[in-house]
């Protein structure tokens, strides 16, 4: 089997969590002689060769972040390019967030379905996860904590050809966390998680406070 793979994340690469989130994914795709191709949304070079792959390949995963309940303008912008294939292509999704509840991504996972029947192709399942704001502020083992578990999921679409197994499903974890748990995670946001978002506006070079409203 031989995969098309998209990045439909509009950071370069270097920046990217759907980028680390996919090095994880294909490793593991890979292990059973599966073959694939990858191009960047982000890298307008790629286009042209991105829409002659999209034509010739029979499977298709198209990888973005959901920003809020938002697909990135940017991957909307090359969809919009391409004609609906109606050949029995199948496309399956792979949709990322910071957000940690499974629920949070549930309208975007909606639409990506929409979406495969609108291109001509048939839904091969979205893998659902959140909770993957941290990974590109992470390096060595924190990181693979994060983007570690989705080597597995690159076996289970090897053995499956979709992402409609029971692995996946569990694979998006909590659809809506628990009562005291939504306490502690709202206390950890005023607390830890300020100071934390503090460090990483300074290591961007930001010397205003947090709050800091100019035009207000």
């Amino acid at each position: 089997m031989h995969v098309l793979i998209i990045n439909g994340s509009p950071r370069v690469k270097a920046y990217s969590n759907t980028d680390k989130i996919l090095e994880k994914f294909t490793a593991g795709m890979s292990e059973n002689g599966v073959t694939f191709e990858q191009y960047e949304v982000a890298d307008a070079k790629q286009w042209e060769k991105m829409r002659e792959a999209y034509y010739n390949n029979s499977r298709i995963i198209i990888a973005l972040p959901l920003y809020v309940e938002c697909i990135p303008g940017r991957l909307m912008e090359f969809l919009e390019t391409l004609e609906p294939k109606n050949d029995g292509t199948g496309m399956a999704f792979i949709l990322q967030s910071g957000f940690a509840e499974g629920i949070q991504l549930r309208c975007g996972e909606a639409y990506l379905e929409i979406l495969a029947r609108k291109l001509g192709c048939e839904y091969l399942g979205t893998l659902v996860k959140g909770d993957n704001f941290s990974i590109r502020f992470f390096e060595g083992e924190q990181r693979d904590r994060v983007t570690g578990p989705y080597t597995e999921m690159g076996r289970e679409y090897a053995k499956n050809g979709d992402f409609k197994s029971e692995a996946c499903k569990r694979f998006t974890g909590p659809e809506v966390f628990p009562a005291h748990i939504r306490f502690l995670v709202g206390l950890l946001q005023k607390t830890f998680a300020k100071k934390m978002f503090k460090k990483i506006a300074e290591d961007f070079g930001c010397t205003k406070a947090l709050d800091y409203r100019p035009y207000s």
